[in-house]
């Protein structure tokens, strides 16, 4: 059984595209019953997409009345909003009943905002998927925010911190998707967390794309994720105010419209929305450029455009999940100065492009795959059977 709070696909969010991935090399193996919480309409073409990998599917709605009082009722018990968003007494009464009817061997959950459906159940090995310090994500937004939600910020920095730790105990197996994060989760045994990376699927990379390089950077994300937000606005106002020449791109799915007054007072930078083939906007630039500051978790834009060799500008934040060798497979920046003369250097000589974007592309397809890093927590789960 797997648990998940948003049906994974399509795949314009990091928890979607794990959760895809995962359950795409597990079925491998096992028989799998997804079972999916969903604040948004999921569609008949969805599902058809993970039906080949699941022998069955449930998608629970969750209404907004319904979402409402249960964050309502998170706020007075102490616990983090988002547990109550994604909770649904029909949904737990769904999968005890589920757990009865059949014999699993396994549950799966992914992200702590699931574990109140399955945390009481001991007959059954469990494993959590952490995926990245939830907590600590939010402790660096912050600073972001206004007077009003600076304080929900906090609450549920400390809450969520708190969660975090409690919810350690009543699952057998956890997981987690970088060392990074794991350090960050505040647990006296967290040393326990099985690292589990992202990885890249092969028919990613199985392409015959010719596409022209028309813009200097690019940058990749769901464009509605304060992180990937707060990049677009770092790369506006400390490199494209230094440089008027140069050109970006930034495609994602549901652009904030923070991004969208953005792209269109400014016409250095392209905004196109939803991307089909996501590879053809990593293609379109010279260069992908991620100034990650608040995020955590491992950024999978930047395996992505490292395996389709494009040469990777980022911060020492978001490269410690992936561990890539500075000045070889990517390019580190800490300040605006050091972007933008990172930048001029890639620029100004096609071979070093070149060179970075090959040792990168080395990189990401000998450290990281799907198939890889999944048969970790398929080693797992088997000896949770015995």
């Amino acid at each position: 059984m797997v648990v998940v709070s948003r049906f994974p696909f399509p795949l314009e969010k990091g928890d979607k595209l794990r959760a895809f991935h995962q359950i795409k090399y597990l079925s491998k193996d096992y028989k799998i019953t997804l079972i999916s919480l969903s604040d948004e309409e999921v569609s008949q073409d969805q599902i058809r997409e993970l039906e080949k990998y699941c022998d069955h599917i449930k998608v629970h709605r969750l209404k907004k009345l319904s979402i409402f009082w249960n964050v309502f009722i998170s706020f007075v018990q102490k616990k983090p909003l988002q547990i109550g968003y994604f909770y649904s007494r029909s949904v737990k009464k769904y999968i005890k009943l589920e757990l009865k009817v059949n014999n699993y061997k396994h549950i799966y959950c992914q992200l702590v905002r699931c574990s109140e459906y399955v945390k009481d159940i001991h007959e059954i090995p469990k494993t959590l998927d952490y995926m990245d310090a939830l907590s600590v994500g939010m402790k660096r937004r912050i600073e972001n925010q206004n007077f009003l939600l600076r304080w929900i910020f906090k609450r549920e920095f400390r809450t969520l911190q708190k969660y975090e730790r409690s919810i350690f105990d009543y699952f057998e197996n956890k997981t987690i998707i970088s060392e990074q994060d794991r350090l960050l989760i505040s647990h006296q045994q967290k040393s326990e967390i099985l690292v589990i990376p992202n990885g890249i699927d092969v028919s990613f990379l199985d392409h015959q794309l010719k596409i022209e390089q028309d813009h200097h950077l690019v940058f990749v994300g769901n464009m509605s994720y304060p992180p990937n937000i707060e990049a677009v606005r770092y790369i506006s106002e400390h490199i494209l105010t230094k440089d008027k020449q140069l050109k970006l791109l930034v495609s994602g799915s549901s652009p904030h419209r923070a991004i969208i007054r953005l792209s269109e007072s400014n016409d250095q930078i392209t905004l196109t929305g939803w991307v089909d083939d996501i590879r053809t906007s990593y293609l379109r630039g010279k260069i992908f450029i991620a100034p990650m500051t608040i995020g955590t978790g491992m950024q999978n834009k930047l395996l992505e455009a490292m395996a389709l060799g494009i040469p990777c500008i980022t911060t020492p934040l978001a490269n410690n999940a992936i561990q890539a060798i500075h000045d070889k497979d990517i390019l580190e920046s800490s300040s605006p100065d050091d972007f933008n003369i990172q930048i001029e250097k890639l620029l100004s000589s096609e071979a070093e492009r070149n060179l970075i974007g090959q040792n990168g592309s080395d990189f990401v397809r000998n450290n990281y795959s799907w198939e890889k890093t999944t048969a970790i927590l398929t080693d797992r789960i088997e000896k949770g059977f015995k």
